[in-house]
């Protein structure tokens, strides 16, 4: 099942660097819970998001060129360009149903859900904040369907030699940068990550994931800011 050119265990050291690097920045997350409001601020947020976010997707291209390996192994293709990005906004609805199912069941078992429906450090005023926290989503979604769906999934498949752990754990990192959502929120982004792994394996591209990806985001961050409060909430 090894990619060309790179063995299940040169696969192996690859992801434990590139897990190295991330997981301590996205286990902080959870220090979020109960911190002082006023301590993190939108820019500073958006800003190292990122740049966090363009240095991963840095690294991946670098160990993809040094393996002589084509981008494609990690999802970007453009076959397809307009059925996949169409599809994406055609499965939204549908994903969104069934996060929110999953939800209310977690809910039901007794998960908790976060004192907040936003951290504080989320919202925004003023022209250039929009303008900054739209440039966010967009490369959020890029970036971390290329880190957690393309890069992460290929070569854990390959360390673990299963799709399936590979899905799992790759969807288990992916929710662990969502600490400050609360248990209910971690396990839910985890089932998300495994829904657009699934999109991702079945189109074997990552552009209607990335759609997928963006519309969740944008409407969580940016489109809430403009909703009335109670609406909102």
């Amino acid at each position: 099942m090894a990619e060309k050119g790179v063995s299940r265990k040169e696969a192996t050291v690859e992801v434990c660097v590139f897990l190295f690097l991330i997981v301590p920045s996205m286990a902080f997350s959870f220090l979020v819970i109960g911190s002082e409001e006023g301590q993190l601020s939108f820019t500073f947020l958006a800003v190292s998001t990122i740049l966090r976010d363009l240095a991963l997707v840095s690294l991946i291209f670098f160990f993809l060129w040094r393996n002589g390996e084509p981008v494609t192994a990690v999802g970007w293709r453009y076959r397809d360009l307009d059925t996949n990005i169409l599809l994406g906004f055609v499965l939204y609805i549908p994903f969104v149903f069934v996060i929110s199912v999953v939800a209310q069941l977690l809910t039901a078992a007794g998960l908790s859900p976060p004192s907040e429906p936003a951290p504080s450090f989320f919202r925004f005023h003023g022209g250039w904040d929009l303008a900054l926290a739209v440039i966010l989503v967009v490369v959020v979604a890029i970036s971390e369907e290329t880190i957690f769906r393309g890069y992460l999934t290929l070569r854990l498949r390959t360390a673990t030699t299963s799709t399936t752990a590979a899905v799992l754990l790759a969807s288990a990192v992916f929710a662990l940068g969502h600490g400050y959502e609360g248990s209910l929120g971690v396990v839910t982004v985890g089932v998300m990550g495994v829904l657009l792994n699934l999109v991702y394996l079945w189109r074997k591209s990552l552009l209607a994931p990335i759609v997928l990806h963006f519309l969740q985001d944008f409407i969580a961050i940016v489109l809430v800011q403009y909703l009335p409060k109670q609406v909102a909430a």
